[in-house]
């Protein structure tokens, strides 16, 4: 038995799984995060049975500190973060996930709220900015929260929106909000339930939350090498384990959708409300 098996999903709580992917090279295109000279590269993806959810499991000390590494690792510099955001802003809307990600929630918007309203949305974990670009182009209040300096600097500076560093997770006094949105984040920390759990408190009454996920099951099937299961991602979810990470954080959901984005992500996304 491997000493990587893990005892328990952290999403449903069950303990059979079964070993889906192993490693002992980086599977091509995944970031360089810094770990010691040679030290060996190990690594493991299993899945839980009940659940479907995948987890990620090594023992590297590889650094992965969103306040700093990810980005020098992702970007190299902050011209290289502005670059690659101008990038990806001049991509057609054909080639944009993010412009496929804010039609769909001004849309499901306009259903959910039966209003016209200016909405007030934060977005957790923002990163380039790209998408609280794109919130803000569209008419909209954002205020976007990261744990990089560069990347708060250069969503105030180049961005132009509210941008506050800090961790989500102890932060306070941001206010409330008719939308929140976790874009591929939720996967990178250890306990996604107590992160999105937290989310309660800054949901304006009525508001809804916006998750997007890699989907593990689609991704699995294509093969180890698919970017779902790189190493920066410590969560692989299914259908099943983002309802059940949705009920265990106490909010309800109201639609599940799975898609294959332009830059080729399998993926999913979810709708949430707060429950009671």
């Amino acid at each position: 038995m491997s000493d990587l098996r893990p005892t328990i999903c952290p999403i449903s709580g069950e303990t059979e799984a079964r070993l889906v992917f192993s490693y002992d090279t980086p599977p091509k295109g995944e970031i360089g995060f810094r770990r010691p000279a040679g030290e060996p590269y190990r690594r493991e993806v299993w899945q839980f049975a009940r659940s479907n959810h995948y987890v990620s499991r090594h023992a590297m000390t590889v650094a992965t500190d969103y306040g700093g590494d990810y980005v020098n690792a992702t970007y190299g510099s902050d011209a290289g973060l502005r670059a690659a955001f101008d990038r990806v802003i001049a991509l057609q809307p054909e080639r944009s996930d993010n412009a496929g990600r804010i039609g769909r929630i001004q849309a499901f918007a306009a259903a959910y709220f039966c209003a016209a309203k200016r909405m007030r949305l934060l977005d957790v974990g923002a990163g380039l900015g790209v998408f609280p670009h794109v919130v803000k182009r569209a008419g909209w209040h954002c205020t976007a929260i990261d744990p990089d300096e560069r990347a708060v600097a250069h969503m105030r500076n180049h961005v132009g929106v509210e941008a506050v560093r800090g961790d989500f997770m102890t932060i306070e006094g941001i206010g409330k909000f008719d939308v929140v949105t976790f874009n591929k984040v939720l996967e990178h920390v250890e306990d996604p339930i107590a992160m999105l759990r937290r989310t309660r408190q800054f949901v304006a009454p009525g508001g809804f939350v916006y998750l997007e996920l890699p989907d593990g099951e689609v991704a699995a099937e294509v093969g180890s090498e698919r970017e779902e299961f790189f190493v920066e991602h410590l969560h692989v979810f299914s259908f099943v384990s983002i309802a059940m990470l949705a009920d265990r954080a106490g909010f309800r959901p109201i639609a599940v959708e799975r898609l294959q984005e332009p830059s080729t992500k399998f993926t999913l996304r979810a709708f949430l409300s707060r429950m009671a």
